[in-house]
């Protein structure tokens, strides 16, 4: 391999020493398994992604297991893992990988595929498919942005257009897979966010943040920008050991996932009442629980939970298709449904004592 590869052959020669080699979606590679672990590792730390990887695996041991499962399972198996489209492009694109017989080889193909990016398609080809193809993702941003002293924040249009080319500039044309692993290593290893340890950096001698001492301004942060602040009311309806719960909408937030019956902040449990066709007679005791704030992408819930006990001889009725009356350890008894955090959260308070209101 010739100089102009000098960067990739000291960051091999580091990994096949020092790289990690064990991780569960290192072994048994396949397209499959490669492209799971990569929609998993999207904003989410390693240490967390590997239970939830194996148990996926055991329960969706290949992509026609996938295809063939309910959404609800499979979000089941996705809950606490947050950025829940993740798992329902997941499930999507499977369906239309056994349609057509298998995953597409080439770059165009991967990218059609629900949830696929760029740099997703470049490390199922790279590392599951032996091809030359480049990634860019978080840790690997962050490696070029101070290797070659990129100004400003990595997100812009100008700077992803600029860090492609040299991911794709630096990429070899042989052993592309195991480059791919090192550089992602490298990242999330030794060219970490705060405190890159440089000193066992393979690549220090010729990383530019470095030479100039800028490794800890550069990548530039993302700018912050004001979250707004929205409000809800959660009625949590109990009756002994079960809950009523609804569906959200398959598309927006939370899509597809359980939580219990959200309303706006002025709603009142006597209204709630009514529209379930529960007579205030039937209500034991209620109680509101602190409020706690919630943090999405793009804007903060501030969340006011009530919990709402009846008697036991009420009948039990959820005529909606998108409400039902689940145990309250649902989630703990590994039934195929998908709960939002903010729905584990509320379901587990009902292990804590309650002071009647």
């Amino acid at each position: 391999m010739s100089d102009k590869y000098r960067f990739a052959n000291a960051l091999l020669a580091w990994h096949d020493q020092h790289g990690r080699k064990d991780l569960p979606w290192q072994r048994d590679i396949n397209p499959y398994r490669v492209w799971v672990s990569e929609i998993m590792l999207q904003q989410t730390q390693v240490a967390t992604v590997i239970d939830y990887f194996n148990r996926f695996m055991l329960r969706f041991p290949n992509v026609d297991d996938l295809a063939k499962a309910p959404l609800d399972d499979v979000l089941h198996h996705w809950t606490g893992l947050g950025y829940y489209a993740r798992a329902r492009n997941l499930h999507k694109a499977a369906q239309r990988v056994t349609e057509l017989g298998g995953f597409p080889e080439d770059q165009a193909g991967l990218e059609a595929l629900p949830g696929i990016g760029r740099s997703t398609a470049g490390a199922i080809r790279s590392i599951a498919m032996g091809q030359h193809a480049a990634i860019l993702d978080g840790n690997v941003k962050r490696v070029l942005a101070r290797y070659h002293c990129v100004e400003g924040y990595p997100g812009t249009t100008a700077n992803t257009k600029h860090l492609w080319t040299l991911a794709e500039e630096q990429t070899p044309p042989s052993r592309t897979g195991q480059y791919t692993q090192a550089i992602m290593d490298l990242g999330a290893t030794l060219c970490t966010r705060k405190q890159p340890n440089c000193g066992e950096c393979p690549v220090a001698e010729n990383c530019q943040a470095r030479k100039t001492n800028r490794t800890a301004e550069l990548p530039a942060p993302k700018p912050k920008k004001e979250k707004p602040v929205r409000s809800a009311r959660f009625f949590t309806l109990v009756r002994d050991d079960l809950v009523l719960l609804e569906q959200r909408p398959a598309n927006g937030l939370w899509g597809g996932l359980w939580n219990p019956l959200e309303r706006p902040n002025d709603s009142e449990l006597e209204a709630l009442l009514n529209q379930q066709g529960i007579p205030a007679s039937a209500v034991d005791r209620s109680h509101t629980a602190p409020s706690f704030r919630h943090t999405f992408t793009h804007f903060h819930l501030d969340i006011e939970p009530i919990y709402v006990f009846l008697t036991s001889g009420q009948q039990l009725v959820a005529d909606r298709e998108d409400q039902a009356w689940v145990h309250k350890d649902a989630d703990q008894r590994n039934q195929a449904i998908g709960l939002s955090a903010v729905a584990v959260k509320l379901l587990a308070a009902l292990d804590e004592p309650f002071n009647n209101d």
